[in-house]
């Protein structure tokens, strides 16, 4: 690498204080999203119109950002907002004419991403719409993907590997007779890449591997963890729901229709780097050429999968960067009450207690915890938290 590569890398990463602050700046917006999204998840509320809430709220508090900048700084909507109910894993974002609506009693999962110059903070949190404490299957399946997430956010980290997670996850899950589902992938994360090179598996077989890596100081990942009561092996049931796509900047095929012509030059106008939802382009047009698109590696699907019917799911996704002095885990949503068992394992209590920041010498900073301490808040210095907890740091 040339010493100006380098330097680029570096301008780029984490050691840049105005990269941090772009990352954290996309984070805050996105976690506020998902309150607005939240607010909405109402029995009989139509699942597209959320949807579009929670897209332009992204779009209207990004474009208010960097205007006065001297070059363009593309921000906006990095994952389109996802709203999942019950037994189907993920990626369902209906076109306009879907008449999908929300139940009471259903567990509905919200995922979505926000990005400013490319620098992606993407977040997913589930809920139950009901009123008090949740209960039985979907209280279990809640917390396991809420403890595997709490224990993958303190095993992503310097010196560990992705296959560390892949193995701690599954067995949080087990603890609450739940599976990890298969075919999640969690992404390392840098400037209009959503999906980089470095990969945590949700569950390996010898079906699915990815070559093992450690973590790394100034890194970025999301950590997308889903669970469910079912066996974990969704099915595709209805290529048409897939309404998600990305560009693949690799692929140069010509294609041969017309509308998919015009859809591939609509796309990398508005889209070139990052996921889209249909419902932004011209309808008829993209039915006619998104077909092609797909069958010619264009376009990379994010399919809506289904675990049988009956089956619960929760996913909880957060975005992590690796800082020199610890993680520091930048999108979250608080869990409602939930009443399940509480895991006794030792070793999933030993990951629950391990610290989330470096612990800093000093008499002022051990007197602050101390008082801290005193006062019932939480330090930043993590102190062992129980394996039933539901607190999102």
């Amino acid at each position: 690498m040339s010493s100006d590569d380098e330097r680029d890398e570096k301008e780029l990463s984490l050691t840049s204080p105005e990269v941090v602050t772009k990352y954290k700046s996309a984070a805050e917006i996105v976690n506020k999203a998902l309150q607005v999204v939240l607010a909405e998840c109402k029995p009989k509320a139509k699942i597209v119109d959320i949807c579009e809430k929670g897209d332009a709220f992204i779009k209207e508090q990004t474009a208010s950002m960097y205007k006065n900048a001297k070059k363009k700084i593309e921000r906006g909507v990095a994952f389109p907002t996802c709203i999942s109910v019950n037994n189907t894993v993920g990626h369902f974002s209906p076109l306009a004419s879907d008449e999908s609506v929300l139940e009471d009693g259903d567990m509905v999962k919200i995922d979505m991403g926000c990005h400013i110059d490319g620098f992606i903070a993407l977040v997913g949190h589930t809920h139950v719409l009901q009123e008090g404490i949740v209960t039985g299957r979907k209280a279990d399946v809640i917390r396991a993907a809420s403890n595997a997430a709490d224990v993958a956010l303190r095993l992503v980290r310097p010196g560990k590997k992705n296959t560390d997670v892949t193995e701690a996850i599954q067995k949080v899950a087990a603890a609450y007779d739940c599976k990890i589902v298969e075919g999640v992938l969690s992404h390392q994360m840098k400037q209009h890449v959503i999906d980089g090179n470095k990969v945590v598996l949700s569950v390996s077989s010898p079906e699915t591997t990815v070559d093992e890596v450690e973590f790394e100081e100034n890194e970025v990942y999301a950590i997308d963890i889903v669970a469910s009561t079912g066996d974990g092996k969704p099915k595709l049931l209805d290529e048409k729901q897939t309404t998600i796509y990305k560009k693949d900047e690799s692929v140069n095929y010509q294609l041969k229709m017309k509308a998919s012509r015009f859809i591939i030059s609509e796309i990398k106008q508005n889209f070139p780097r990052m996921p889209f939802t249909a419902r932004s382009l011209e309808e008829k047009r993209a039915r006619l050429g998104l077909v092609e698109c797909v069958n010619h590696g264009h376009l990379q699907p994010y399919p809506v999968l289904y675990e049988k019917p009956g089956d619960f799911v929760a996913q909880i996704k957060f975005t992590v960067l690796l800082m020199p002095n610890g993680s520091d885990r930048i999108t979250s949503h608080e869990l409602q009450e939930l009443e399940t068992k509480t895991s006794e394992d030792p070793e999933i209590k030993g990951w629950l207690a391990l610290g989330i920041k470096k612990k800093k010498g000093g008499g002022k900073k051990k007197k602050a915890a101390k008082k801290a301490g005193e006062k019932g808040e939480a330090s930043t210095e993590a102190e062992p938290m129980d394996a039933s907890s539901n607190a999102q740091e």
